[in-house]
């Protein structure tokens, strides 16, 4: 059924997503003096600002661990910098025009979403451990951003899907599942990894009742909530190799849902599903743990696996940020992991010709915007090949570390993608052109991974300690995705 399917990841939508705060966001610029002068008490009111367009490729190390370092501190100054001084909220994104660091021609994406905010925790966590921002630094910000949370407007207990963060309004009244499932992962690292928080962290994670997604015809979880029409989202995350997997699983956790949420999520699509890019094989009923479920795999030259949504590398990947899913769950999840990296790193170098690889949704280089790209053979429904984005090469980390690192080097070496702040937000590789853009989600999780990689899978473990995560974990390992 149509309504079982899962909906495509929701763009940053901005001031402009609902009608009143847009026109509260214009009378402000006009009360700043306009748009230009709006846009320099914005500047001032994060904590940094690149000072040069682009790095020196000769300043990059030549030892992998060192470079990897370097993207590394480069990343998290960028991060750290595109935070709101006042609130302690980080912004959705900063983007340049070609060449100029000129506040005039730069757009200041200044509204955020949960999960941005989740990732951001999750990001000062790793940098306390990097040791790139003292535990007091680290303490300070999150304190100011847990005030900031406190006083905004909600829907039970659950952020919205958008707030600007210069007037703390929602620009959006839809309460997105996976977003919410998101800051809640942040939150349980905080609290892991700082005691002095743990009861304001555990306060926010507790008034969260993801029962609230949780459809029970379906036993799956709704996409979201349309709060000022008082109706759920008709769709739901009903494929399990998506992103939404680590939400299914906290609130697993949290004994909000039933654990058969996990297995009435679909491996593959019925052949009777034309629309899909491949057609599943070997699908067939089996027992999980004592649950049905219905099975199969894909084929792409040899290699079998379980296909995301879309065939991006987060929905394959976003996930094991703070899941070791090679450990947990080898013969499904981490298995499936490995060979979404070959795919990802063939299809684009041998079937596409390209020289570097990793698609996966991010700001578009030519036009402005975001979109979703990725490997369509990987998806059930397929994502435009179109953009190669750094964060997708950072999150191979964990499976291919040797290739990654040879693709990030690439990607820094054949475009003008290094900048100040490190990787802008992807390239399309068959022009060159560049989306000069830092998404604090994408930065996010580029930073994260790179920390997993030179710290020991630092923020899995610190997930892991959790009680929540050590509640659900322990599902993942009976599975075997091509039995």
């Amino acid at each position: 059924m149509i309504d079982a399917f899962p909906a495509a990841p929701v763009p940053s939508a901005g001031p402009d997503a609902i009608g009143s705060p847009a026109t509260r966001k214009r009378a402000w610029e006009e009360a700043m003096g306009g748009r230009e002068a709006a846009k320099q008490h914005l500047k001032a009111r994060l904590a940094g600002w690149p000072s040069r367009w682009l790095a020196d490729r000769r300043e990059l190390p030549a030892a992998d661990r060192e470079f990897l370092w370097r993207v590394a501190r480069d990343t998290w100054r960028g991060i750290a910098a595109f935070t709101d001084r006042e609130n302690g909220l980080p912004l959705d994104h900063v983007r340049f025009r070609s060449g100029s660091l000129a506040v005039a021609d730069a757009q200041i994406g200044d509204y955020v979403s949960p999960s941005s905010i989740g990732l951001y925790f999750v990001a000062v966590s790793a940098a306390v451990e990097l040791e790139l921002t003292t535990r007091q630094q680290a303490l300070g910000r999150l304190r100011r951003a847990l005030e900031t949370l406190r006083g905004l407007e909600r829907y039970r207990g659950m952020l919205y899907n958008f707030y600007d963060t210069t007037s703390l309004e929602p620009t959006s009244r839809f309460v997105s599942f996976v977003d919410s499932a998101w800051l809640t992962a942040g939150l349980m690292v905080v609290r892991t990894s700082f005691p002095e928080l743990a009861a304001e962290a555990t306060a926010m994670i507790e008034e969260r009742d993801y029962g609230f997604f949780y459809d029970p015809v379906f036993r799956q979880m709704s996409h979201g909530y349309f709060a000022d029409r008082g109706e759920p989202s008709p769709y739901h995350y009903a494929t399990l190799y998506t992103e939404a997997r680590l939400g299914s699983l906290i609130a697993i956790g949290k004994g909000d849902v039933p654990e058969d949420l996990w297995f009435h999520m679909v491996r593959t699509f019925p052949s009777t599903c034309t629309w899909q890019s491949l057609r599943p094989q070997s699908r067939k009923r089996k027992q999980v743990r004592g649950y049905p479920v219905m099975g199969g795999f894909y084929e792409w030259k040899g290699l079998r696996y379980v296909p995301s949504w879309g065939g991006s590398m987060f929905e394959a990947l976003m996930p094991t940020l703070l899941v070791d899913e090679q450990a947990l769950a080898p013969h499904s999840l981490g298995r499936n992991a490995a060979v979404h990296v070959e795919v990802q790193r063939r299809y684009a170098t041998e079937q596409l010709g390209l020289p570097v690889w990793g698609m996966s949704p991010a700001a578009d280089p030519s036009p402005d915007g975001y979109r979703e790209y990725g490997v369509p053979v990987l998806g059930t429904r397929g994502y435009p090949d179109t953009a190669v984005t750094p964060h997708a090469a950072a999150l191979a980390l964990a499976i291919e570390p040797e290739a990654a690192i040879a693709n990030l080097r690439r990607l820094a070496a054949s475009y003008d993608i290094y900048g100040d702040f490190g990787f802008f937000d992807s390239v399309d590789p068959r022009t060159g052109s560049v989306a000069n853009a830092y998404l604090v989600l994408d930065q996010a999780m580029l930073f994260i991974a790179l920390a997993n990689h030179l710290d020991d899978g630092v923020m899995q473990k610190r997930f892991a300690a959790d009680p929540i995560a050590a509640r659900a974990l322990s599902i993942l390992s009976d599975e075997d995705f091509l039995d």
